[in-house]
């Protein structure tokens, strides 16, 4: 592939040419990436220690957080790193690996979301069939199908944003490689290439997006029939997941579902599912899950007693 570029790395813009917003911004995502790897490494350490995980909404639970903290990883670093520097380098290896990463990860968050939905169906349109239906090795076939189609999701994009030739400019308006950035700067046509990227990544956002909300529409209605703490027991359970799902795909359909072009808003609508989403995943979790949030203190002060006792 070396023959269709002649340039060896990339120049990221950032999010803003001001001082002080870099510096602002520096402290705020600072504070998140910190606040996101704690309440995700929580979420994930409690869980594995509990008899929850063997609940199979728990056990993807598990899954998602270890997923939002790989996911962010591939991109929030960097940023924040980037934002103390006037010059903002990425070579081209470690942006085709970080197209890749993003649409791998984002990709299998996309199925666990899915699969969590799917759990959530059957436990409550389909409660007597709720044991057999969601055992373990169904759950673990859900999670390595998930894993799975995000590596089918990522390699037809990664495999298109290696083919793209580069002979000029490479300058990316981002704060990290994707694809539609790099569509800019290629030098050739890429209409055609950009139509497939929508096909890869809008229209499995979008028909994903449909499926979820069609899913939660019939827990909704179902939910009538249930007892009163029963439907105040699920509906916790349905809105934490309903919120997760708009704060996730509301902005990647609005970015890759679109015909192939580059807006300044999409670097703030990016924000929302590389930092913003994944940081608010344990808050919306465990603040509304009363059996979460008991665990998480059993887990905790059981293991801060067992160490004071034990000195």
């Amino acid at each position: 592939m070396k023959s269709q570029r002649n340039i060896s790395e990339f120049i990221l813009l950032g999010l803003s040419y001001d001082q002080n917003i870099q510096v602002f911004c520096f402290v705020l995502f600072l504070v998140c990436y910190i606040a996101l790897l704690a309440g995700n490494l929580l979420i994930l350490v409690s869980i594995r220690c509990s008899p929850l995980f063997h609940q199979p909404m728990y056990y993807f639970l598990s899954h998602l957080s270890l997923i939002d903290i790989c996911y962010t990883s591939t991109v929030t670093p960097k940023l924040i790193a980037d934002l103390l520097v006037e010059r903002k380098p990425i070579s081209y290896s470690n942006c085709m690996l970080q197209v890749f990463t993003m649409h791998f990860f984002g990709g299998t968050e996309i199925f666990v979301l899915t699969a969590m939905a799917f759990d959530r169906y059957t436990a409550i349109c389909k409660p007597l069939h709720y044991v057999i239906v969601m055992n373990r090795t169904r759950c673990n076939l859900l999670v390595v199908a998930a894993w799975a189609g995000g590596a089918v999701h990522a390699f037809p994009l990664f495999s298109t944003a290696i083919g793209l030739p580069f002979c000029g400019p490479n300058e990316i308006d981002h704060y990290f490689c994707d694809i539609f950035p790099l569509l800019k700067v290629a030098c050739t046509d890429t209409y055609v290439t950009g139509i497939l990227v929508i096909a890869f990544s809008g229209l499995v956002a979008l028909v994903t997006f449909i499926v979820l909300f069609v899913s939660y529409g019939i827990i909704l209605f179902t939910l009538r029939n249930l007892s009163a703490e029963g439907r105040r027991k699920a509906l916790s359970t349905c809105w934490s997941h309903i919120t997760v799902v708009v704060l996730f795909f509301g902005p990647v359909i609005f970015i890759y579902l679109r015909p192939p072009t580059t807006f300044p808003e999409d670097k703030i609508f990016a924000l929302f599912y590389t930092i913003i989403a994944p940081m608010f995943n344990p808050l919306i979790y465990t603040l509304r899950n009363s059996e979460m949030k008991n665990m998480i203190k059993k887990v905790w002060f059981h293991t801060l007693f067992s160490k004071e006792t034990h000195n």
